[in-house]
């Protein structure tokens, strides 16, 4: 491939990604002397059996190594990080990011979510991948799915409902979901700033994921008259660096919760207040609920007087 040829490639696959998901990050390879798909692979994905994942996205699937010129360019596909917007659901969000809403269970897989639960307001969701593969002479489904995805069983059904309806037939183009294609090691190293803004990076949906795996403790502690344990518990997590409404109502419940017990009603108050002021509808159950708790919230709701 010539250096002219691999810049028009390039340019593209960036009006491409930029068409079908405009916060779609795209990260572009400097070929260097000595450079092969595999080591490339490696450098990026920690992984040099992506390779394929390069040939395909860069239409240099037969290419020998040499192709590779030094100086040239290789498109580097990675997932990216959404952060929910007010009123997202899975489905318009698959819209947003592949073009149809019947995508939404790759989303939803991705994300362990539930097709019966839209996603929280503030969650970060990780955006798996759609890679184009185009159809080779003889190739199935299930060909497709072992070359590029992990667990076959399940990656050839996810794939099928990427793909509902498609004609398995040379030339056509297969989206082959990728959940796991994350840049590791060096290659993350290596990206710019302005990429690995783009690209989200996951910070935030992993402060999410452990204030999640946490929320339980959180909530045995108030139940098991912890309460010492759970306000310093709870407060820790409200300084995560990112949290969902859903995550923070429940963490100011429990709060509240605690602070009555530990006869800090002016607290309690504050963290009901706190959680109302996220979700206004907020109720508690009146027959499980302490009165004292019901006392506290209920002056929570009042207007505050200057």
């Amino acid at each position: 491939m010539t250096r002219f040829a691999s810049t028009v490639l390039l340019a593209l696959c960036l009006s491409f990604a930029a068409a079908r998901a405009e916060a779609q990050a795209i990260y572009a390879h400097a070929v260097q002397e000595g450079d092969t798909f595999a080591s490339i692979a490696q450098r990026y994905y920690g992984d040099p059996t992506r390779e394929a994942v390069l040939r395909e996205a860069n239409r240099m699937k037969d290419a020998a190594e040499d192709g590779l010129l030094p100086g040239s360019w290789l498109f580097v596909p990675t997932v990216t990080f959404y952060r929910v917007g007010m009123d997202e659901t899975w489905r318009s969000i698959a819209a947003r990011f592949y073009g149809k809403e019947a995508r939404a269970n790759a989303l939803i897989d991705a994300n362990k979510g539930n097709r019966r639960v839209q996603p929280d307001a503030g969650a970060e969701l990780l955006i798996p991948y759609p890679l184009l593969h185009v159809v080779a002479p003889g190739e199935t489904l299930a060909r497709i799915a072992a070359a590029y995805m992990t667990n076959t069983p399940t990656s050839l059904k996810r794939l099928k409902q990427f793909n509902p309806g498609a004609r398995i037939e040379r030339g056509r183009v297969v989206l082959v979901p990728l959940f796991d294609l994350r840049l590791a090691g060096d290659g993350r190293a290596e990206a710019s700033e302005a990429f690995t803004r783009a690209a989200g990076g996951g910070a935030a949906k992993v402060a999410q994921d452990e204030v999640e795996s946490a929320l339980p403790e959180l909530i045995q502690q108030v139940e098991q008259a912890r309460f010492a344990e759970a306000v310093a518990l709870g407060n820790r997590l409200l300084g995560a660096t990112s949290l969902t409404s859903t995550q923070a109502v429940t963490i100011q419940q429990e709060l509240g919760v605690a602070y009555v017990a530990l006869e800090r009603s002016d607290l309690a108050e504050a963290a009901f207040r706190a959680a109302l002021g996220l979700q206004p509808n907020l109720e508690l159950d009146t027959v499980k609920t302490s009165p004292r708790v019901l006392e506290a919230f209920n002056q929570a709701k009042q207007p505050v007087t200057p």
